[in-house]
């Protein structure tokens, strides 16, 4: 599998990351319902099979479980063929579960101790600001980041979910290596200014739920959708999965495999390359819950499509808007 540079950092990355959000299992606030960690840990090794070469997780991903499980995935992997290791700050919980917004930098640094001990690492290869809430801290937590890697905490420094205009704010106290926003089919808003500002910035792309949250992968049904766990996010905060629009994705899935059947791609392998079609977007962040999903994925990395198939998904979405 090819690499790319990732923005202005040394690290070259593969066009498909493993996505660590739906391992930190079910139980708390964005849960993807129960997870069994060694279903998780079979997904993770497989993906190092496949030849992606980072995960992306996050401090809040299962209250702290997927940094416990990424490193229990990891231990033992050959130094040739350990990942990189990006994760996330800026969100907090409590003993009662419950998560809070923080970018003091008192916060962070502390934060970032709690990812090391997590994931069992001396350093952390990127380490990214989550959200950028509240608003009027992001310069205080910008400049803590900056603090963690020159104090060699962190490698390179990244955001996650912010904005053109705050990514110009805090520039001012240090380049970013990287964003990290949604980008799929289904969620296009990127395209009008958080993209030409990451390109002209030198700012690495990392897209997430370029599936829409696996919407697009080809696996859902009605009944699927009806039969979601209570603690799944899914079922209530996420738009793309209500009526009207969960019957319309289906229709633009059949699209999506009907453009894929001729060169033996899944739907979500089409998903996932239609954002990759983006010269801006660096790599897609591609999340598994269990050994079998990835590999029916990893053909997008080096695969793009025709013009003519992207004019037959744009003309469904203009008569289909949603």
């Amino acid at each position: 599998m090819q690499t790319r540079k990732l923005g202005n950092s040394d690290l070259n990355i593969t066009p498909l990351g493993f996505g660590a959000w739906a391992i930190g299992g079910g139980g708390w606030a964005f849960g993807w319902g129960p997870q069994d960690d060694a279903d998780s840990i079979a997904a993770i090794h497989e993906a190092l099979d496949c030849g992606l070469n980072w995960i992306d997780t996050a401090a809040v991903y299962g209250l702290g479980h997927s940094e416990e499980v990424v490193a229990k995935a990891l231990a033992g992997v050959a130094a040739a063929r350990r990942p990189y290791v990006f994760t996330k700050c800026a969100r907090v919980w409590d003993e009662s579960r419950q998560i809070g917004k923080s970018l003091k930098a008192d916060s962070i640094r502390r934060e970032c101790e709690a990812s090391l001990r997590r994931l069992k690492v001396d350093v952390i290869d990127l380490y990214q600001i989550h959200w950028p809430e509240p608003p009027e801290d992001i310069d205080e937590g910008w400049q803590a980041v900056q603090q963690l890697k020159q104090a060699g905490k962190i490698r390179w420094a990244g955001v996650s979910n912010f904005s053109a205009a705050q990514m110009a704010q805090i520039s001012a106290h240090g380049p970013i290596t990287s964003l990290q926003p949604p980008y799929s089919m289904l969620r296009r808003d990127i395209e009008a200014d958080i993209l030409p500002y990451c390109a002209q910035h030198n700012i690495g792309t990392l897209v997430y739920s370029p599936m829409q949250s696996g919407l697009l992968t080809g696996a859902w049904t009605k009944e699927r959708h009806d039969a979601l766990p209570a603690d799944d996010w899914r079922r209530e905060k996420n738009k793309q999965f209500q009526e009207p629009l969960f019957s319309r994705n289906l229709r633009l899935v059949e699209i999506l495999r009907t453009i894929g059947r001729p060169h033996q791609k899944s739907p979500g392998e089409v998903a996932i390359a239609w954002t990759l079609r983006q010269p801006a977007v660096t790599a897609a962040i591609v999340g598994a819950r269990k050994p079998g999903q990835l590999s029916q994925l990893t053909g997008a990395a080096d695969w793009r499509l025709s013009g003519d198939e992207e004019k037959l998904i744009e003309q469904f979405l203009i008569e289909n808007p949603g």
